[in-house]
């Protein structure tokens, strides 16, 4: 005969309760929304992405700034070398001007002895005559005192009828623009005997009559030449005239 083994602790709620609690743990899902975690996984995976977007940006960016250094570099070898040469002719230039006008100041100062010549002549009294006129060379200037004019002065010599004919024609002479007022003295005056003309006849022996040998010393002006044209044309230098003039146009000389 069989006999039943009925088990009633199975049915107590105690006994189920534990037989729950014996159960193994198991994965949780969270509950509620899940759009926080979507926010946080699409951040971290977009973080990379900037990160590696900006560094290519920047290297395109290096790459253009370098590229744009070498291409000013080029520039700028270009430009020293323009500059020197702009430098070169310009210091050329300098030295062409210097000469120009070291030989404008040198023709600026002619005196052409025609002219001066010709102002003597005008200038002379009736009663006065001359004998030599020379040149003399140009007085050293004193210490720390800019040199004087390098065409030096002249010496005139000659016989006039007295004193005051010799001051008259001082006067007359300081009055010319081809010499310095200043400069012009007399140096010596004083009586001699006339000099006998040949063929004069004078054989009776008669002592001829007394005149004032005298010396006059001046240096020559020395305002330009270009300051001169009037007077220049008056005594018929034509041709320093027209080269003055040629040289006003162009600008060498200023007027």
């Amino acid at each position: 005969m069989y006999g039943l083994d009925i088990n009633f602790l199975k049915d107590r709620p105690a006994y189920q309760s534990n037989n729950k609690s014996e159960k193994k743990p198991g994965i949780k899902l969270p509950s509620g929304s899940l759009l926080p975690m979507y926010l946080g996984v699409g951040v971290g995976l977009c973080f990379p992405i900037f990160v590696g977007g900006g560094l290519l940006f920047l290297q395109a960016k290096t790459a253009e700034l370098e590229q744009a250094i070498a291409l000013l570099d080029e520039e700028s070898k270009k430009l020293d070398a323009e500059i020197a040469s702009i430098t070169k002719i310009k210091e050329q230039t300098g030295a062409v001007k210097a000469d120009t006008q070291s030989l404008v100041m040198v023709f600026d100062q002619i005196r052409p002895w025609s002219a001066m010549l010709e102002d003597l002549r005008d200038r002379i009294p009736a009663s006065v005559q001359i004998e030599t006129v020379r040149q003399t060379p140009p007085t050293p200037p004193a210490a720390g005192q800019p040199p004087g004019n390098p065409a030096g002065g002249i010496e005139i010599t000659g016989l006039a009828r007295s004193f005051n004919d010799v001051n008259d024609f001082l006067l007359l002479l300081q009055q010319s623009r081809f010499l310095k007022s200043g400069d012009t003295k007399i140096i010596t005056a004083s009586l001699a005997d006339a000099p006998v003309q040949a063929g004069s006849g004078n054989s009776a022996g008669i002592k001829p009559p007394q005149v004032v040998k005298y010396t006059i010393q001046s240096s020559l002006s020395d305002v330009p030449a270009s300051e001169l044209i009037r007077e220049l044309e008056q005594k018929g230098t034509v041709g320093l005239v027209t080269r003055i003039r040629a040289m006003q146009q162009t600008g060498v000389i200023t007027r």
